[in-house]
């Protein structure tokens, strides 16, 4: 039996009047996401102009960004000290390297908390979940916790890989380090080989037991590599692991850690693409929190204030710019620090997730 229009009409408003909250929520959700993207697309479109402009109006000159300062004395106000940044026409500005941004962009941070929250709210499993004695906030914290530890996971293993990196870098004039690539290269290989036989002979997950395996393998190479190889780099001196790259990772991870916070939070209530596109404009004004909020704050705004407070600053969990000028060493403090920022700020999104979580409808 076939509807009319009008049959259709009279049942999809049926539907909206009887569930009247969930619809408000779904519409205003779709139109913040609408709304984000086209200001995203607007933001870009416009900083691309604004690129081609200042290059047609300052010429060849201005393409170099850092002031080269020979004997150390650079016009007035160049250099911005506390900050480790420049003073450019009287506004502050700090460089984030293009290799964070994009790493932070095709992080699993936001696609994992998303799907493993509401992928499950919409195929019902999380519904079959809450019907046994387990409160929602219990669900939500151990959805969060599962993505922190895989993201914990995969920061873990880019360290090792990083650190290899430090240690088996060269120049032109210097050579390959073949026998610490054949570890490492031979330990990933075992990994994979001993997942595979779990897999065929134990039949067991064979995703899992690689995860596994890799962790293992990869530290016993790394261990393997830092203690019973050397390289000589071309001045003659022993290359040597740059430590100072652990607590800059750290900071990485911590950054992860707030994302995945904010997705959560955002998965309650929307869908993927939604919490994609909310988790892009919060990460565009974290980058740029300091321009449009830091200043304001200072001077006394309250609104800026509050939206400094709100939005995460990344530019507190780059340390590479630092680590490249040579001004630092372990900066265990200051991840102390982080650490704490990101367990208030986690801590706060977790709240509000659980307050909505608790208001949303399962069906």
């Amino acid at each position: 039996m076939k509807m009319t229009y009008a049959e259709i009409y009279e049942c999809a408003r049926r539907e909206l009047r009887r569930r009247r909250r969930r619809t408000v929520v779904t519409v205003a959700g779709y139109g913040i996401a609408v709304t984000l993207l086209v200001f995203l697309i607007t933001l870009i479109l416009y900083t691309r102009t604004i690129q081609n402009q200042t290059l047609a109006h300052t010429g060849a000159y201005f393409l170099a960004y850092v002031p080269i300062c020979p004997t150390g004395q650079c016009f007035i106000n160049a250099r911005d000290k506390v900050h480790e940044g420049f003073v450019v026409q009287g506004v502050l500005s700090k460089q984030l390297m293009r290799n964070f941004v994009q790493r932070i962009e095709k992080s699993p941070s936001v696609l994992s908390a998303s799907a493993s929250l509401a992928r499950e709210i919409r195929t019902g499993t999380a519904l079959a979940v809450l019907s046994k004695p387990v409160s929602r906030a219990q669900f939500l914290l151990a959805k969060y916790a599962g993505v922190a530890a895989a993201l914990l996971v995969l920061s873990y293993v880019n360290m090792i890989g990083v650190l290899l990196a430090s240690r088996m870098a060269f120049d032109a004039y210097g050579k390959t380090d073949l026998a610490a690539l054949g570890i490492f290269g031979g330990g990933v290989a075992l990994a994979y080989a001993l997942a595979g036989f779990s897999n065929f002979f134990l039949r067991r997950t064979f995703v899992s037991d690689a995860v596994l395996a890799l962790v293992i393998m990869a530290t016993i190479a790394a261990f393997m590599v830092f203690q019973f190889t050397s390289q000589m780099e071309s001045l003659g001196t022993q290359a040597q692991v740059d430590w100072r790259l652990v607590p800059a990772g750290i900071l990485i991870l911590f950054a992860l850690w707030v994302l995945a916070a904010v997705a959560i939070a955002c998965s309650t209530r929307l869908d993927t693409i939604p919490t994609l596109a909310i988790c892009s404009a919060v990460f565009l004004l974290g980058l740029m929190s300091d321009y449009f909020f830091g200043r304001r704050a200072e001077m006394g705004s309250w609104w800026a204030s509050a939206l400094y407070t709100i939005v995460p600053n990344w530019q507190l969990f780059w340390l590479a710019d630092a680590l490249d000028m040579g001004k630092s060493t372990f900066h265990w403090g200051y991840v102390g620090k982080a650490f704490v920022y990101v367990v208030g700020y986690a801590g706060a999104s977790l709240a509000v997730a659980t307050a909505l979580f608790e208001e949303r409808e399962l069906s």
